[in-house]
């Protein structure tokens, strides 16, 4: 009964802090279920697509297993799911300030609205919704631009004004900001620049800083590390902050904990935390414990002692993420995005994982780098296949399909490191991608084809296992090298690594002695599959005349352009043009594994020497621009063939099925409808304030 309480009790709170909500819930439910329904009315064939919109299709998951767990198992994963939704409003507030107002404003109309949804304008003020959901904001989430709306602030203001006043409560007072924010062009432009030469953060709209420039945050966390070197254990400093001034103009962190800023929604999460502690078994419940701690204090310390203990816990069938993680949403590598995965071990696809792993020290020993930079005992390196339970934050509804963590080097190096593969995740998107035409489009070679129908899914998951289980946590750093030291290009750098570590052992022979790949086709499906997006085909996912900004997309860029000026002469790889259209065609699948092996020796040299100079020569020159003509032909062939070069998920549901106060199941449904889901979320995820 306790929780149902707190849900009343959150209830009541909603409905005085966020009128929105109140009209969510108190609107008639044939108005709310006509909208999501006139929202989602995309019909597709693909019964794993359960919307479609702009750049993007939203995918349905599946669980299996759920139903076959243990009674206790089950509960763990509703609380953590439950805690894993209650961070969403963070995300939206990091990506940056305005975004929820701009969200909640959107959503009072979506709600409220009674005039005609079948217009033009109407029908695009939808989509621009949908893409802020999607994207936890007004930026796009790989490109970092602003979205630019199809429908004028003279129809939004018609519309809002079109409602009553109380619907809106205290977003009234937005209403100018949100309209500039949506409208105004030079406002918020790019959620993270990563140009060099620029201020990078006066410049993105990121909330991670606040009136900071560049060079007073580099100064900042400089005089900390330098306060703290020689410390063989030294906290990610600033890793759970936004950095802003104080009235007098000096530096202070504002620390994302439970009395600090995000407290509200950061109470929520710690409520489910501890009841997920309370049914946790040893050594996990300890891991929770320290968790918990960590998010009431905002210490750091306690962070490091949660990520020691989480690394350590390889036995666990239930697992979580959740926290401020993953620092790729910061032009300077420090500020952590929030974010949660919940899961469970996928047993039978677990042996590839369990036999990489416990072949660390061969790979590492194996590893075509300078041996002084290889790691002589590889520590607590555990990998996994997983069943994705709970999706939320940064993971959400965009979602890697494979993790590796902790990030912190030292206990990495003292510890060890944990990976997963998330399965059910990269299943959903393999049904939703199947006789799309994509293949037949774009490969040339019909022998390049069928390694790919073949092999394709397998490539791709054994590559993401090398990367997560073996790429990051490979390597050393000089004696004396800051984990900082690359800046900005540190995040496509370590990218870099990974990948090209995934890379060059997918197609060693050892590969096939352990009996993992059946032979050098599977890795002929994943170079040819692998140059051609890098070159190519992921250029479908950037607006014309933009540069390549996510860090991922320019690892994969600057492997494979390397990778082509290098074989130039020796046409290891080759452009060829048919039919008026332009092809890429791996002729030597030898060499450029060859390739693949000295470009990681040097991109290790480059983090274990900390060179930035190098580092940033090559990710400018082969990473960031592109060609607008090839860029032209790949959005025109995308267009022909009518399919969306970005994909995210829609969550389960789960609800605990009780005989008076006694759980005694928890039921899994599966709903397919995004627009519900999201509103949904709205009405009963939303605890922070508009303004924090």
């Amino acid at each position: 009964m306790q929780g149902e309480w707190h849900k009343i009790t959150i209830f009541a709170q909603n409905l005085y802090l966020n009128p929105m909500k109140n009209l969510i819930r108190m609107a008639s439910v044939p108005l709310v279920a006509a909208a999501a329904t006139a929202c989602s009315s995309v019909q597709t064939e693909q019964p794993w697509i359960v919307d479609r919109f702009d750049d993007i299709k939203v995918i349905r998951y599946e669980v299996p297993g759920f139903e076959q767990l243990p009674l206790e198992e089950k509960e763990l994963v509703y609380y953590l799911a439950e805690a894993a939704k209650c961070g969403r409003d963070i995300l939206y507030d990091q990506n940056c300030a305005i975004n929820l107002p701009v969200r909640r404003t959107l959503e009072c109309i979506y709600t409220a609205y009674a005039g005609d949804r079948t217009t033009a304008e109407w029908k695009s003020l939808e989509k621009y919704l949908k893409k802020v959901w999607f994207a936890n904001g007004i930026h796009h989430h790989y490109s970092n631009d602003k979205f630019v709306p199809e429908f004028t602030e003279e129809y939004l203001l018609s519309v809002i004004e079109s409602i009553d006043e109380a619907a809106f409560g205290e977003l009234n007072a937005w209403r100018g900001e949100v309209c500039r924010a949506i409208f105004d062009a030079s406002l918020y432009p790019t959620k993270l620049n990563q140009k060099a030469g620029e201020d990078l953060l006066l410049t993105s709209a990121s909330n991670y800083y606040s009136g900071v420039t560049q060079a007073e945050a580099e100064g900042f966390y400089a005089r900390m590390a330098a306060a703290d070197k020689g410390n063989p254990t030294p906290v990610s400093y600033g890793l759970n902050s936004q950095l802003t001034k104080d009235e007098q103009g000096n530096l202070v962190e504002r620390t994302w904990y439970l009395e600090g800023m995000y407290g509200a929604a950061i109470k929520e999460i710690v409520y489910w935390l501890e009841k997920a502690e309370a049914v946790a078994k040893e050594p996990q419940k300890t891991t929770i414990s320290h968790l918990i701690a960590y998010y009431k204090t905002g210490d750091l310390k306690r962070f490091d002692a949660y990520n020691i203990a989480w690394v350590a816990d390889t036995e666990s069938n239930v697992d979580f993420v959740n926290g401020f993680i993953e620092d790729y949403g910061d032009a300077l590598g420090r500020k952590a995005s929030w974010e949660s995965i919940v899961n469970f071990k996928d047993k039978e696809a677990c042996h590839r994982t369990e036999v990489i792993s416990a072949n660390a020290q061969w790979f590492e020993d194996h590893s075509p780098i300078n041996p002084a930079y290889r790691k002589p005992e590889v520590k607590g390196v555990s990998a996994k296949v997983i069943t994705v339970a709970m999706l939320g934050g940064d993971c959400y509804p965009a979602t890697p399909i494979g993790i590796n963590l902790p990030n912190a080097d030292w206990i990495r190096r003292d510890h060890g490191s944990k990976s997963v593969t998330i399965d059910n995740i990269t299943y959903a998107y393999d049904k939703a991608t199947q006789g799309n035409g994509f293949n037949e489009e774009f490969v040339l070679r019909a022998e390049d084809r069928e390694r790919m129908k073949l092999y394709g899914k397998l490539a791709d998951d054994l590559h993401t296992d090398l990367h997560e289980c073996l790429g990051h946590g490979s390597g050393r750093l000089k004696e004396g090298v800051s984990p900082t030291a690359l800046g900005s290009y540190s995040s496509t750098l370590e990218e870099t690594r990974a990948d090209l570590f995934g890379l060059y052992y997918i197609g060693d022979a050892k590969m096939v002695e352990l009996g993992l790949v059946p032979s050098f086709e599977l890795a002929k499906a994943a170079y040819a599959d692998y140059i051609m997006n890098g070159m190519m085909t992921q250029l479908s996912r950037i607006e014309p005349g933009k540069d390549v900004e996510e860090s991922h997309m320019r690892n994969r860029k600057l492997i494979a352009e390397w990778c082509y000026e290098q074989g130039r002469d020796e046409k290891v790889i080759e452009w060829v043009v048919e039919n008026g259209k332009r092809y890429l065609v791996v002729n030597n699948f030898e060499r450029l594994r060859e390739l693949f092996g000295q470009m990681l020796c040097e991109i290790q040299r480059i983090k274990s020497e900390g060179d930035y100079e190098a580092g940033q020569a090559l990710v400018e020159q082969y990473a960031v621009k592109v060609d607008p003509e090839l860029h032209q032909e790949v959005l025109e062939r995308y267009r022909a063939l009518n399919i969306e070069p970005y994909g995210g998920f829609v969550n389960p549901e789960y609800e605990l099925v009780k005989e008076g106060d006694k759980v005694v199941d928890v039921k899994i449904t599966y709903p397919a409808n995004y627009t519900e889901q999201m509103l949904n979320y709205a009405a009963n995820y939303s605890f922070l304030p508009n303004k924090n």
